[in-house]
């Protein structure tokens, strides 16, 4: 099988536990901002897409060249072997972007790479005139960072957050990707009962849920690299049919969310219910100063409000200062809060064990940890 220069893009900040999972794949990689580089064949592509929890999208480097001008642009893009992937009724649109680079127009750039990739295959495929482009769609991007332009073909379609569960939300909801690697930078293992009071629409949760029984996170959707004759629908049912298989249906979960709105607590249970984890996770309406539990060694994971979104400041920090009082007798769970509000530690009454800067959207937060004492049976 060929194998292909590859790409899962990554929030920033979500790089190191992107390369993680790429290597838990058993794909080597490499790390750089935004970026994950690593090499594999069309089933690697199939099953970053079916198993990258954290990544936004992977994509297919077709080609990367130093380019100053126009035509050196045109030149190199032509030069590629566009035809080893695109057929000659392909759809490709070429998005672009550019960078601290000579060739700062965006719009002339996408126009350029796009009638070199024309003029390519029309050469190969010995056609005359316009491509008809009614085939299957390839996303093309060329990206250009300080003059060296990168050309890509994204392979997910839809962005990876979008598992297909997800039937509402609310005003401010977490991507599923950050949700993931909030929960793979904590202690949790399966056997630990796990909370989030600030549930929302159920996504931290239901990630929790699909971590804990190791279910695909792209089990329920499809991709835009399915519909490439190159990659077959065979490669595709034996990749199904492996995360199937390496699911496990059986692992007994404790997994718990809550939220003050009572309507929030229906659309989480029915995004649960859509992603065939109803009765995995429970959700109930409560505040989070009445959150009390006789259970041990347990982890709390909370994307509470931050006081620039969904309420003042005032009430959202004296909301801090009630949790802190909820969650000081639990001395055996680990705690972990994302949020932007740099005097949370302060709201809160404690200092973080550790803290970790990530970003959720635009808005630069902070992970504030703090790790239980651990009670041994």
């Amino acid at each position: 099988m060929k194998k292909y220069s590859l790409i899962a893009t990554a929030a920033m900040g979500l790089e190191a536990i992107v390369a993680k999972e790429v290597r838990d794949l058993g794909y080597e990689c490499t790390v750089d901002n935004g970026k994950v580089h690593f090499k594999g064949d069309e089933k690697a592509i199939a099953r970053s897409n079916m198993w990258l929890r954290t990544a936004d999208r992977v994509k297919i480097v077709v080609g990367e060249f130093k380019a100053t001008t126009f035509d050196e642009l045109f030149e190199k893009t032509k030069a590629l072997n566009w035809h080893d992937y695109l057929p000659v009724n392909a759809q490709f649109p070429v998005a672009g972007k550019s960078v601290k680079s000579k060739l700062f127009s965006v719009s002339d750039c996408q126009a350029i790479v796009k009638k070199a990739i024309v003029q390519s295959l029309s050469t190969h495929y010995k056609k005359t005139g316009w491509l008809e482009e009614n085939g299957p769609l390839f996303k093309l991007e060329v990206s250009i960072l300080k003059d060296v332009a990168t050309l890509t073909i994204d392979t997910s379609g839809h962005g990876l957050h979008r598992r297909g569960y997800r039937t509402g939300q609310g005003e401010a909801p977490i991507k599923e990707t950050l949700a993931a690697a909030l929960i793979q930078l904590t202690n949790w293992t399966p056997d630990r009962p796990f909370v989030d009071p600030f549930c929302g629409s159920g996504t931290i949760p239901i990630e929790a849920a699909l971590i804990g029984q190791n279910i695909a996170p792209g089990f329920n959707r499809e991709f835009l690299s399915e519909e490439w004759d190159w990659m077959s629908a065979e490669l595709w049912d034996e990749v199904r049919m492996e995360a199937e298989d390496l699911a496990n249906y059986d692992q007994p979960l404790d997994i718990t969310g809550t939220d003050i709105d009572h309507k929030m607590v229906k659309i989480a249970e029915e995004n649960a219910f859509e992603a065939g984890l109803g009765d995995l996770v429970q959700f109930k309406q409560m505040q989070v100063r009445d959150f009390t539990t006789p259970k041990e060694n347990g982890v709390i994971v909370g994307n509470p409000p931050y006081g620039e979104r969904l309420g003042d400041k005032p009430s959202v920090q004296r909301m801090y200062r009630e949790m802190g009082q909820a969650f000081e007798p639990l001395e055996t769970w680990s705690i972990y809060m994302l949020t932007s509000d740099e005097e949370f530690e302060e709201q809160y009454g404690k200092k973080a064990t550790k803290k970790r800067k990530l970003f959720n959207g635009f808005i630069r937060t902070d992970y504030y940890q703090y790790w239980g004492r651990r009670k041994r049976d």
